[in-house]
């Protein structure tokens, strides 16, 4: 089931603009994320199409039927919600079904999907426990398995492994996104984690105070960031935005390295390096000294004081036996370097630089 947002704006009575013109087509059959910091209007664009709240202009359609009107029991959607919303009186298999009993659906259909949706989710040996008796990764499952009986094609979820730990969330990526390309649900993701946004999505709407940022798939976002708020949101360490001037035919940077260039752009610039496309060896034609060093044991983030008072993060795949003071030596993959007009932050290219210091 495609889902179609036209122009979609959301002002409250105070005045205050939470949307602004969103526009987006959601495929059938697509996992699509929304990201962004809190208050960037994620939850409130979820809200939106599940009906929960009215938008002040702006349509919003589920196949091709007009929703924006409708009460949230005439969309023929399912929620997923961040805190589980279980009732603990109940067992795992009564709250899985409470739904499917309160719209009177047949009692054999009723176990019939049970059965289905407590295999798909590995909870069948649990189903006669409560709530209270299960992990958070069970009773998020639970919640899963809630939404999926209810044979609706779209499911809504909305932050819902943010109370997992690490471990569990990465494992519960997994399973989602398995059971929704199994399935052939159309899911929208509403996520702050560039994590999830990044592995769990076949598309990604990066949302900024209310205004979508940039749309497409992830690696066009990490890899094609339309302007430094998008380059600086995705990568872990944070990429480098370096100030930086061309002319002449020269990249500068602030320190004074310079690199030949190849388009006629003119003026100040901000250059846009992840820190995994800094390499480390004794021959680099850069160096600085080492200001802050984090072993990860299958590698090792470090800092690196350039002059002028910028710093390179680097992200490496080797556990380097280094310390703060000292000095390094490094090169920078130059095809995938990114340049921003300073002014504006809007992306200029990528990858015109080349790699011969001059």
């Amino acid at each position: 089931m495609s889902i179609k947002l036209q122009h979609l704006k959301k002002t409250y009575d105070n005045g205050e603009e939470v949307l602004t013109d969103i526009n987006t087509v959601i495929e059938d059959g697509q996992f699509y994320v929304l990201v962004g910091a809190s208050g960037s209007g994620k939850s409130t664009i979820l809200n939106a199409v599940a009906g929960f709240i009215p938008v002040t202009e702006g349509q919003i359609l589920i196949g091709d039927k007009d929703v924006t009107n409708l009460p949230p029991k005439d969309r023929n959607l399912a929620m997923v919600f961040q805190n589980y919303a279980l009732m603990p009186n109940l067992t795992v298999a009564e709250n899985i079904v409470f739904g499917l009993k309160a719209r009177h659906v047949d009692k054999n259909i009723q176990q019939e999907r049970l059965a289905e949706v407590l295999d798909a989710v590995h909870l069948t040996e649990y189903q006669h426990k409560r709530p209270t008796n299960l992990s958070g990764g069970q009773r998020q499952r639970v919640s899963l398995a809630r939404a999926l009986v209810s044979d609706a094609k779209v499911v809504l979820m909305d932050e819902p492994l943010s109370n997992l730990d690490a471990k569990l969330r990465a494992e519960m990526r997994r399973e989602i996104r398995s059971l929704q390309q199994a399935l052939g649900l159309t899911v929208i993701y509403v996520t702050h984690d560039q994590t999830e946004a990044m592995t769990m999505g076949d598309k990604v709407m990066l949302l900024n105070q209310g205004k979508i940022e940039q749309i497409g798939a992830p690696l066009d976002l990490y890899n094609h960031p339309v302007n430094t708020f998008v380059a600086d949101f995705f990568g872990s360490p944070a990429i480098n935005l370096l100030d930086a001037t061309i002319a002449n035919s020269k990249l500068t940077l602030g320190n004074g390295h310079s690199f030949k260039f190849n388009q006629t752009l003119e003026g100040p610039v901000k250059v846009g390096i992840r820190p995994e496309n800094v390499h480390i060896y004794p021959g680099g034609s850069m160096n600085g000294k080492v200001t802050f060093v984090e072993p990860l044991g299958d590698g090792t983030n470090l800092a690196v004081d350039i002059g002028a008072g910028q710093l390179m993060r680097m992200k490496v795949s080797e556990q380097l036996l280094l310390n703060v003071g000292d000095d390094v030596r490094f090169d920078v993959v130059l095809d995938q370097m990114m340049l921003f007009d300073a002014k504006t932050e809007q992306l200029l290219s990528v990858g015109q630089a080349e790699n011969i210091a001059v």
